[in-house]
């Protein structure tokens, strides 16, 4: 059975990640229609595929030969093509983090349950070889995570007025996917957060870091269990490129019971025990892209519905919110799922 989709938006990642997996699991998706903001990009895509190019996500989302739609970018429609495609009872999947405070986040995640569809967040962090083996080193010899060290560096772009957020992705998709990532590693979502925003005069509206301590305490005094501390910045200049390369932190690192943890993505992992240092280069049968999609369409083609992706999404974007709210008014939030 093939999945016939529509694409709404090809992101930065169309090239490096979905364009191939789409084309390797052609036995799979089908493309059939293709909303893109530029109009020359999406009839490019859509002749690569044999697709069409609509205007509007809204006549994208009805097209009666369309089961799923897979949203790769935000561009300016924000979260509205999600509701169209629960108004019309398409699957979706959503490759970007959407700008929202915490009350729209309810209601879109109420209108995708009231819809019953599938829908499925793309964290590819957790499909990466090196995280899946991290994984099984924690139950079999490191341990459970005591404490967790997840940073992210990426380049600034400088235009008129002053510094402007890259356009790889934004400051929230980073952050969600980092303590999506955490989560996923520690095994349960954070009961607490504690945020930070940093902004150097005349930067504008955007922070050139953010940070976040992550308590994952369960029925505890806070601090007695798990601690994760997730930080993104973006306060070096795109064209200082010999800067940016010097030193980066490692992705993730990982204090266990039993020993630590270094994980730079998507495939290197050296980890310490007591019986000395191991370095592992991990490869997978697929590229990370070609798993997303996969895992997306058996829960789509699934007789059973398959609702964490949404909860995860959900609880990634909450703690998000949640911090800003903590840095304004200085004190820690506590979470209540």
């Amino acid at each position: 059975m093939r999945l016939r989709v529509g694409l709404v938006g090809l992101g930065s990642a169309w090239e490096v990640r979905h364009r191939p997996a789409l084309r390797a699991l052609v036995d799979r998706f089908e493309v059939r229609a293709i909303c893109e903001q530029i109009p020359a990009r999406a009839e490019n895509a859509a002749k690569e595929f044999g697709a069409e190019a609509v205007h509007g996500f809204r006549v994208l989302a009805q097209r009666p030969d369309i089961d799923a739609v897979l949203m790769l970018a935000p561009q300016w429609y924000g979260y509205l093509p999600i509701l169209a495609a629960a108004d019309a009872g398409k699957a979706v999947y959503c490759a970007t983090a959407l700008e929202m405070d915490l009350d729209q986040a309810r209601r879109l995640k109420e209108r995708i349950e009231q819809a019953g569809i599938a829908f499925m967040c793309e964290f590819p962090r957790r499909q990466a070889p090196a995280t899946l083996r991290l994984k099984e080193l924690i139950a079999t010899r490191l341990g459970k995570p005591r404490l967790l060290f997840c940073h992210m560096r990426r380049p600034a772009e400088h235009g008129p007025g002053g510094p402007r957020t890259s356009v790889q992705s934004s400051p929230t998709q980073d952050l969600i996917e980092l303590v999506d990532w955490c989560s996923y590693v520690v095994g349960r979502p954070p009961t607490s957060v504690l945020g930070l925003r940093h902004r150097s005069p005349g930067d504008g509206d955007e922070d050139d870091y953010q940070m976040m301590s992550l308590d994952f305490s369960e029925g505890s005094p806070p601090g007695t269990g798990a601690v994760a501390q997730v930080s993104c910045g973006r306060y070096m200049p795109a064209t200082w490129q010999e800067a940016v390369a010097y030193r980066p932190p490692a992705a993730l690192q990982v204090a266990c019971e039993q020993g630590i943890a270094f994980v730079d993505l998507p495939a290197t992992l050296v980890w310490f025990d007591r019986a000395g240092r191991h370095q592992e280069s991990l490869e997978s049968e697929r590229p990370v892209g070609e798993q997303l999609l996969s895992t997306f369409y058996r829960s789509v083609t699934s007789l059973v519905r398959n609702a964490s992706g949404l909860e995860d999404a959900y609880r990634a974007l909450t703690v998000v919110i949640q911090a800003r709210v903590s840095h304004a008014e200085g004190r820690r939030v506590y979470l209540s799922w």
